[in-house]
């Protein structure tokens, strides 16, 4: 689209304005000064620099957009209605904030098309748009810049980037050079708290310059000064941001410019008020025809560039592979892959901590994907997530499929969100378990967006020793099981761990967990392996013998060896125990009611297992049940030693059973 004329990007910025203020005072609740003062900027990116296309909002070369500050999502939904996609029509803005609308009060992902990104909580969305720069250069790097050649744009406020989160980002992508990166700072001084420099006092250009990155300013309100300053980030080698100076709620007469437009509706008469100030006349809802023309047109001109490009897909010769990768799914090779890798450890049986369990199965899956590309929190030689087929992607490199993120956990987190979400990428990355919780507003993003991200968490237990309680996940694996749709595995030996990667692998709705040790575990599966036992959640590894059975021994992880000498124990005293693998609660909860009971051993005693805290254990004991674990934090001492002294044991859990039996 051609330049604009001052008054005609006046108008289609304030076509944003009161479609942001108009529905945010409908739902009498939402966010409706950061739309109002990112206007400008908006128009400017979407009708002269972003690449789009309204009728094809999937292209997969489109460039990326999201908004880091979610809580101004009108400003989201109004461009996604104004450029003509689909999804939101405007009765989805009339209805904003409403029970089954589209236009949640932060954009939702999945909810409609253009919403590349669920954001809201502060600072995720730019360490997502980190993760969706990555990606694109990763996967340029693979298949050439005739597929992929795009850049992504993000809008962040005064809130983002006082979150810990971009500090990560920030550097990580200074450091990786990621020049297709473009963020918009809505320097508005305003937070809901009051003027900024009631918090902070950074010079947020002197901070990101020291990350590396290029920066510049900007009057936020100057359409040409906005795009000078866009045209020029993409001419550099490094990530931009731009410091776009604006007023919050701008137009609002009396609000303009103060806390009070962060997070209520401006009221009636202060709308009015705006309409006359900006000569505004349509009615609430209401676009004039002219300025909703240039919007769709706006909308449109990416169709002759994505068309050129489809013109390229389809005589590319690595399109099926392009394809494939973008579609997600795992290569036909694939379960050959495992049954040969998982057939060959069944028979060695070797006694492997999981964590090296688990390099081995990437050993033997990563050269049969290559969409996975692995990373690590500067822990790779005690995480074991780097096979020997995964060069390092670097700044020199984009082609690698390893990253080291450094100390920078939950960067990590969001910028593998960001990697899935952009597509064509399956990423993986590890820290130990503990750190969970310094990844968990990001695991929980994984969850919401249903996307296909791979945690691999490993010291999972006092079974790491002597590193003692601060680094001794104990509540841990229960806070993870507890989030709804995440996946969490705890395998046994190393057949479990290689069924739990392809579990995860093939999860394309929902990112896993694998928790894995740093001790060794001795093997408890053999035999020919013909069937994936893992994906049943939990089953009877071994059944009782000499009789009914009395007693069912349940177990996650490292202590399914504890359990099976347990069973042993109890057999000398005539006792018929079974143990019960179960590394999967979630799998296991998805089974019908029946097969559950059978496995857990319909009016038998249960005693669980697992070196972590009781809480989430009961609903699988039943009348008759005990539990085996912590009841509290762990020590510093060997692994050995812990178990004994936390009376995690076969003697402790056969006694268990033995009292329960006597008492039932």
């Amino acid at each position: 689209m051609p330049n604009l004329d001052r008054a005609l990007h006046d108008r289609m910025a304030n076509a944003i304005r009161f479609l942001a203020a108009d529905a945010v005072e409908a739902a009498k609740s939402g966010h409706p000064g950061m739309p109002m003062g990112m206007a400008d900027a908006a128009t400017v990116l979407f009708t002269r620099f972003l690449k789009f296309d309204a009728a094809d909002p999937r292209w997969p070369d489109r460039d990326r957009f999201v908004l880091s500050a979610g809580h101004g999502s009108m400003l989201l939904y109004a461009l996604l209605h104004l450029t003509g996609y689909a999804d939101f029509p405007i009765d989805q803005l009339k209805n904003f904030r409403q029970l089954g609308a589209r236009t949640a009060g932060h954009p939702e992902y999945g909810h409609g098309a253009g919403i590349e990104t669920t954001t809201g909580p502060l600072g995720q969305g730019l360490a997502n748009a980190v993760g969706m720069a990555l990606a694109e250069r990763h996967l340029a790097a693979r298949f050439g810049a005739g597929l992929v050649d795009h850049y992504t744009y993000a809008i962040a406020g005064d809130g983002c980037l006082m979150e810990g989160i971009s500090h990560e980002a920030a550097s990580l992508a200074g450091h990786l050079g990621l020049a297709r990166l473009i963020v918009l700072f809505d320097d508005n001084h305003i937070s809901i708290d009051g003027p900024t420099d009631l918090a902070v006092s950074d010079d947020v250009l002197e901070r990101f310059d020291a990350y590396g990155w290029d920066t510049s300013a900007a009057d936020g309100h100057d359409h040409e000064a906005v795009a000078e300053a866009i045209a020029r980030a993409r001419t550099t080698d490094k990530p931009s941001l731009i410091a776009l100076r604006t007023t919050i709620a701008f137009g609002a007469p009396k609000k303009a410019g103060t806390a009070a437009t962060h997070g209520a509706p401006l009221g009636a008469e202060e709308i009015k008020g705006a309409r006359e100030k900006l000569g505004w006349t349509a009615a609430p809802f209401d676009v004039p025809d002219d300025v909703l023309d240039a919007w769709r047109a706006a909308g449109a001109r990416g169709a002759a560039e994505r068309q050129s490009w489809a013109r390229r897909h389809a005589a590319a010769g690595d399109r099926a592979a392009f394809d494939a990768a973008l579609a997600g799914d795992l290569p036909a090779t694939f379960d050959a892959a495992l049954a040969a890798y998982a057939n060959r450890i069944s028979a060695e049986k070797p006694a492997w901590a999981t964590r090296k369990a688990s390099q081995e199965a990437l050993e033997a899956l990563t050269p049969v994907v290559p969409e996975m590309v692995g990373g690590s929190a500067d822990l790779t030689g005690s995480n074991n997530t780097r096979s020997k087929v995964q060069g390092i992607l670097d700044r020199d490199h984009y082609g690698g499929r390893y990253i080291h993120y450094g100390v920078r956990e939950h960067a990590m987190a969001a910028t593998m969100n960001g990697m899935a979400l952009h597509g064509g990428i399956i990423p993986y990355g590890g820290t130990f378990l503990v750190f969970t919780d310094y990844c968990r507003p990001s695991i929980r993003l994984s969850a919401l967006m249903g996307i296909r991200v791979i945690y691999v968490m490993t010291h999972d237990s006092i079974g790491l020793g002597e590193d003692g309680p601060t680094h001794q996940p104990v509540e841990h694996l229960m806070s993870l099981r507890a989030m709804p749709n995440l996946v969490v595995f705890r395998p046994a030996d190393a057949v479990e761990t290689a069924e739990c990667w392809a579990l995860a692998l093939a999860r394309k709705d929902g990112p896993s967990v694998l928790a894995l040790t740093r001790q060794n575990v001795p093997a408890v599966r053999d035999g020919t392996w013909t069937v994936n036992r893992s994906a049943e959640g939990a089953y009877v590894l071994a059944e009782a013998e000499g009789g009914p059975r009395q007693v069912t021994l349940l177990a996650t992880g490292s202590e399914v060896s504890i359990a099976l000498e347990a069973r042993a124990l109890l057999a000398r005293d005539g006792m018929a125990a079974a143990v019960v693998s179960m590394p999967s609660f979630e799998l296991f909860d998805a089974r019908p009611a029946r097969e559950r009971e059978a496995v857990l051993g319909a009016g038998t005693v249960r005693v669980a297992i697992e070196a972590g805290i009781a809480f989430g254990w009961e609903r699988y004991l039943g009348l008759w049940g005990g539990f085996v674990g912590m009841t509290g934090f762990g020590a510093s001492a060997p692994a050995d030693d812990l178990y004994r002294h936390f009376c995690i044991t076969p003697e402790a859990a056969a006694q268990k059973a033995r009292a329960l039996l006597a008492g039932k």
